[in-house]
């Protein structure tokens, strides 16, 4: 039961060096991950807002594309 113990503990220490070095090591990588959700997170946020607000006319729409208000 002793060694299962110690097993345990030395495993969750490997793994924590192991998360700590990734993070080091490949932070360009999770930087790009974490910007990604974070867009995915606000585009549904902007789809969410735009189902509760009227629809726009597509004179409206590409008046704003034009910089016209």
């Amino acid at each position: 039961m002793v060694e299962r113990n110690t097993d345990t503990k030395a495993l969750k220490v490997a793994l924590k060096e192991a998360l700590a070095e990734t993070l080091r090591e490949e932070r360009p990588l999770l930087q790009e991950i974490f910007a990604e959700v974070l867009e995915d997170f606000a585009l549904g946020e902007a789809i969410r807002e735009g189902l509760r607000t009227e629809r726009a006319s597509r004179e409206e729409i590409f008046g704003a594309l034009k910089g016209q208000s």
